[in-house]
């Protein structure tokens, strides 16, 4: 490791079992100090206890990202254990409905946007303060969906567009306070969580995963999907000094599936 980000103070929202964990072993292998954020507190202290044995401090916070008052508890709990914070990265994430928009219902239409844009806006604006102070970086994981228009994914791609276009606004509102807002777009992402999809969608269909992931790889360049790890490269780099002249920009990891 290159310890690229040496005691920063890096907040992770969305801390599930698949990219957000393996965010937060990646951070804290590069020498960031981290504030782990997602529903369940069982999880995040799991996750929690790995940093800590890994040498780093971990501080886990379970938080509703779509409720005011719980993320305004985070940045108070946050601020108090750490005095100064460098980096938030948005990574929330809800299955979406998978249904075509004339059949999906509009309160799941305002529950994604709600969790992928404005959950993200809530941690922003709550973390402004420290991160101007920090010339700090933003990084909101977004998805390729915004790259197709296929059926059965309109309320997702609805708000990961949204998403999108919130993270080119405030890059461009909070560029004069020294803080770099991009994202990350990936696409299928090659993990456990996949891994169960694909097992699940074979044993409905009568086939295999192997068979499953080779068709769908199929369809980007290098015949292969990216890994949680690939993915989570693209995030440490555009959090890190490295990206000090990036802002407002997608880095698509996708293995040349779609190009941008």
């Amino acid at each position: 490791m290159t310890g690229m980000l040496a005691d920063k103070v890096v907040v992770i929202s969305g801390v599930g079992p698949g990219l957000g964990t393996t965010l937060a072993h990646r951070f804290a292998a590069e020498g960031a100090d981290l504030v782990l954020v997602a529903r369940s507190a069982d999880r995040l202290e799991e996750v929690a206890q790995q940093v800590r044995a890994a040498g780093r401090r971990a501080l886990a916070v379970p938080t509703d990202i779509t409720d005011d008052d719980q993320v305004a508890q985070l940045v108070q709990a946050a601020s108090a254990e750490f005095d100064h914070i460098d980096v938030l990265i948005n990574n929330a994430f809800r299955v979406p409905s998978m249904k075509p928009l004339a059949q999906t219902t509009f309160s799941h239409i305002r529950d994604a946007i709600e969790l992928s844009c404005l959950g993200a806006l809530r941690l922003t604006q709550g973390l402004t303060p420290a991160l101007a102070a920090a010339d700090g970086a933003i990084v909101n994981l977004n998805s390729m969906v915004i790259r197709h228009s296929q059926p059965k994914y309109g309320a997702y791609k609805m708000a990961k567009a949204a998403l999108l276009a919130m993270s080119q606004s405030l890059a461009s509102e909070l560029g004069e306070q020294g803080i770099r807002v991009n994202s990350v777009a990936p696409g299928y992402i090659w993990g456990d969580t996949l891994q169960g999809y694909f097992a699940h969608q074979a044993g409905k269909y009568g086939t295999t995963v192997e068979q499953i992931y080779a068709a769908t790889a199929a369809q980007s360049d290098l015949k292969r999907l990216p890994t949680e790890d690939e993915v989570a490269s693209a995030v440490l780099f555009l959090s890190s000094d490295l990206a000090s002249g990036i802002t407002g920009q997608v880095l698509d990891v996708n293995c040349g599936e779609y190009h941008n």
